[in-house]
C-alpha cells in the first residue's frame, strides 16, 4: 500500500507539474510572437529582423517563393512592407494557438495601413486605405523565428488598394 501511495504521489506531482511547463513553453512563444509584432508596430524593420533565425524563413503563400535567411526577410518583407505602408499596423486578433512543445504558434491577425509609398517591385503607391485578415503559423527554435508561414485574401488586398 505504501508503494502504491508514493507512485501515486509521483504521478501526481507529474500531473502538477506538466500544465505549468507547458503554459511556460506557450508564454514564451506567445511573449516572442508580440515582441515581433511590437517592432513591425514600430516601424523597426531591423528590430523586428532581430526575431529571425540566421537561416529563419519567411513564406507569404501569396507570393509562393520563400525568402530565406534573416537578411532577405528584413529587406524583402519587412523593410518593403514598411516603405510602402509607413502607417502599418498589425494586430493579433483571439487567443492563439501553441503547440506543446512551444515550438509553434499560429494566430490570425489584421494587417492595415494606407499605401503612401512605392512598392520595392517598382509599383507606386496608390494612395488607398486598406484591412486585411490573415492567419500565421510559426516556428520557434532557441528563441528565434525559424520559419514563417503567412496567408491571407491577397486578391482582397490588391483590391483595397486598387491594383485591381
Amino acid at each position: 500500500m505504501m508503494h502504491r501511495i508514493r507512485s501515486l504521489g509521483a504521478v501526481a506531482a507529474l500531473l502538477l507539474s506538466w500544465p505549468a511547463a507547458g503554459w511556460s513553453q506557450s508564454t514564451a512563444a506567445v511573449q516572442l510572437v508580440d515582441q515581433y509584432m511590437a517592432a513591425w508596430n514600430a516601424h523597426d524593420a531591423t528590430k523586428a529582423a532581430s526575431f529571425f533565425a540566421d537561416s529563419g524563413v519567411y513564406l507569404d503563400a501569396s507570393v509562393g517563393k520563400p525568402e530565406v535567411g534573416r537578411a532577405n526577410a528584413q529587406h524583402n518583407v519587412i523593410e518593403a512592407f514598411m516603405k510602402a505602408v509607413p502607417d502599418c499596423r498589425w494586430t493579433r486578433v483571439g487567443d492563439p494557438v501553441v503547440n506543446a512543445t512551444g515550438d509553434a504558434i499560429a494566430f490570425e491577425w489584421t494587417f492595415a495601413g494606407t499605401n503612401t509609398g512605392d512598392w520595392a517591385d517598382g509599383t507606386k503607391a496608390t494612395g488607398k486605405t486598406f484591412t486585411i485578415s490573415g492567419l500565421t503559423l510559426i516556428r520557434i527554435s532557441r528563441g528565434k523565428v525559424t520559419s514563417q508561414f503567412d496567408s491571407y485574401d491577397a486578391l482582397g488586398f490588391y483590391k483595397q488598394i486598387g491594383l485591381m
